[in-house]
């Protein structure tokens, strides 16, 4: 019986490319004191140092990372970068991911995470901001918007994750299915280990790009890029250790109440996010759906940048 370690579990379940309430007054303090583009830093109210990078021009856009703890160089290089033209884009990378320090206190549960980006809108100056997530990313972005509606001007959805659990039920289901029936697991075994199976058996298949991707060759474009940010997993095994309970929840009921309008990206063969264009149910939502699976911007890019730049040219003027 194959049998993954954790370790090995977690860099299948977090790094596919590769493979494939309130805030305190210490945070108010500490403004930035101008719009400077390049890396910069964020020390949290907890002392812990989170990597921020700067670009672009116009609306400010704050990108949520997925992974968990993948780390925002990717879409950074892959997909932000389309979009510096119109807005401001702030790359930041959680606490125990990419290049950012991780929490000497193990602090990483989701209202942590929810006021480290509060207290980056903060930092910066900003009444409020364009909220953009990709994959897990999505069920942080949720919770900051249910906790400080009037601070998110709109959300951006992409492939974006909000019911964790679904998302890995449905990757199993599809992974499995990519699967001969010789290499799949007996079904009575629990999930996580079923779920190790599958991925262990798609990389010896070289199958395991499928998840995620319509080629390979986008997989490996991705998987050159990844390589390249951070190496900090702390974040990651944190989530992964059953310690968090709070990433197994359901985020889409909140959406109801979310009134912010709301741009969501979708792959029309997408399996990994456990939802479907009419699973979230915001009450402003627009929905886009395009060719290919879960990364829209890389498979799609001009589709990618055409529906962000003119859902945000749309956006009402603040007063």
């Amino acid at each position: 019986m194959l049998r993954l370690p954790l370790s090995r579990l977690l860099f299948c379940l977090l790094f596919l490319p590769l493979m494939l309430a309130s805030t305190s007054a210490h945070a108010q303090q500490r403004p930035t004191p101008a719009w400077t583009n390049g890396p910069t830093s964020l020390l949290t109210s907890d002392s812990v140092r989170l990597y921020v990078q700067l670009a672009g021009h116009g609306t400010p856009c704050v990108y949520v990372h997925g992974g968990p703890g993948a780390g925002s160089y990717s879409f950074e290089k892959l997909g932000g970068n389309q979009l510096e033209d119109q807005l401001r884009m702030i790359y930041y990378d959680q606490r125990g991911s990419g290049r950012s320090a991780s929490s000497p206190r193990n602090r990483y549960s989701m209202q942590r995470m929810v006021q480290d980006l509060e207290e980056l809108r903060q930092q910066l100056g900003l009444e409020s901001w364009v909220v953009l997530a990709h994959s897990f990313g999505g069920a942080i972005a949720t919770a900051y918007a249910v906790q400080y509606p009037q601070r998110v001007r709109a959300l951006v959805l992409v492939n974006s994750v909000l019911n964790p659990p679904a998302s890995l039920e449905s990757m199993l289901h599809y992974g499995t299915s990519l699967l001969p029936a010789a290499a799949q697991p007996a079904p009575g075994l629990p999930l996580m280990q079923r779920f190790g199976m599958v991925m262990g058996a798609l990389q010896q298949k070289n199958l395991g790009y499928q998840l995620q991707f319509s080629a390979d060759s986008l997989a490996s474009r991705a998987g050159r890029v990844s390589q390249a940010s951070g190496p900090n997993h702390d974040f990651a095994t944190q989530v992964f250790s059953g310690q968090l309970p709070d990433y197994g929840q359901d985020y889409v009921p909140a959406t109801t109440r979310l009134t912010m309008p709301v741009l969501t990206i979708v792959g029309q063969d997408d399996r990994s996010t456990g939802a479907t264009p009419q699973t979230f149910r915001f009450p402003r939502q627009q929905v886009v759906v395009v060719p290919g699976k879960h990364y829209s911007f890389l498979e799609q890019p001009a589709a990618f940048r055409r529906a962000v730049v003119s859902f945000v040219q749309k956006l009402p003027r603040q007063s």
